[in-house]
């Protein structure tokens, strides 16, 4: 059986093998939506699989892009990724996932892996400690985008929240119920330096600031995952306890959930908790929490989208920064406090 060609739908339709081309690339600008149309009716009725190695050789494009995690078991890593997929593959575009475990050297592997296989762009969660290799990739225009974080002396496209903002906005929500010793756990940020907790400490303390209440070193907390809940009984056992706790991301939040689960805290009877990151859990949570939430589907959809441009632009558009907006979604974790547990 003959194997089909470009020219065989393009006979058929009535169409030149040009038309055909634009509408497999899914280039309409010019094109009709009759001609759109006729192409789609002949595609489908004759079966017609278009040469995906062909089409790769033609337009020096795999048509395959790489997303490098830090960590997928972030909610904004699994909410992106998604997001991701889901704009490329209108595109006819398909995504390679790597998750390189917050650790720099895996990561820098798959970057090399990925080059290797001639991605067109690389959209990256960087772990914050391969400035060689970003910058590497930059100086030779490769289509780049991060996601979620910056990195100290590597300029790229960069779309992540406005984390200052989000702190901020749970400071006032405590303070709104009468709270002002107000503890904050995050996850180590002093080796790589990762941009959310980086901010979101310096968020907390300008809220702080702002609302006029003292920033106690012994309510700050960066430690390991392992450490979280002892983290929590220690803060609770203080003899100047905190009224409410602020979780620096999902994974503290679920750390810290599970210790008052194990332990009988009431939450927010005997400790008020507030989430960074809309995690799905700590709305199922009784009573559900109160979290400050990031676009994360658009954030996912606009970093494929930019990408996009990129490869379009062979890697030369001017780097921007893009900063989304948090958002207050209020549970029942929160409780107003009387003016002398203050």
């Amino acid at each position: 059986m003959k194997k089909l060609t470009i020219e065989d739908v393009a006979q058929k339709a009535g169409v030149s093998k040009s038309t055909v081309s634009q509408f497999l690339n899914k280039r309409y600008n010019y094109m009709s939506e009759a001609t759109k149309k006729r192409i789609e009716d002949v595609i489908e009725e004759l079966n017609y699989q278009p040469n995906a190695l062909a089409r790769s050789l033609k337009n020096n494009r795999t048509h395959m892009i790489g997303v490098i995690v830090a960590n997928i078991d972030y909610t904004i890593s699994i909410q992106c990724i998604r997001a991701i997929e889901s704009e490329l593959q209108t595109h006819g575009i398909q995504v390679i996932i790597c998750n390189a475990d917050e650790n720099p050297k895996k990561e820098s592997k798959y970057i090399e892996m990925l080059v290797a296989r001639q991605v067109d762009g690389l959209i990256i969660f960087p772990t914050g400690n391969n400035a060689v290799a970003y910058t590497r990739l930059i100086s030779e225009n490769f289509p780049m985008v991060f996601l979620d974080r910056l990195v100290e002396q590597v300029t790229t496209h960069s779309l992540l929240l406005d984390n200052e903002m989000a702190v901020n906005i749970g400071i006032q929500e405590l303070v709104h119920h009468h709270h002002q010793k107000i503890a904050l756990i995050t996850l180590p940020y002093e080796t790589h330096r990762i941009t959310p907790r980086l901010e979101r400490l310096s968020g907390y303390k300008k809220a702080m600031e702002e609302c006029n209440l003292k920033i106690r070193d012994e309510y700050i907390k960066s430690v390991p995952k392992e450490d979280i809940q002892t983290t929590m009984e220690k803060l609770l056992r203080m003899q100047d306890p905190p009224t409410a706790i602020v979780a620096g991301n999902d994974i503290v939040l679920a750390e810290m959930l599970k210790y008052a689960s194990s332990h009988h805290i009431r939450i927010p009877d005997d400790i008020s908790v507030m989430g960074i990151d809309d995690a799905d859990f700590a709305h199922i949570y009784n009573p559900n929490i109160t979290t400050i939430g990031q676009p994360t589907y658009d954030m996912g959809k606009q970093a494929a989208r930019i990408l996009l441009q990129c490869i379009e632009d062979k890697g030369t558009a001017v780097p921007i920064i893009y900063r989304f907006v948090p958002q207050l979604n209020k549970g029942k974790s929160v409780k107003t406090i009387g003016r002398d547990s203050k």
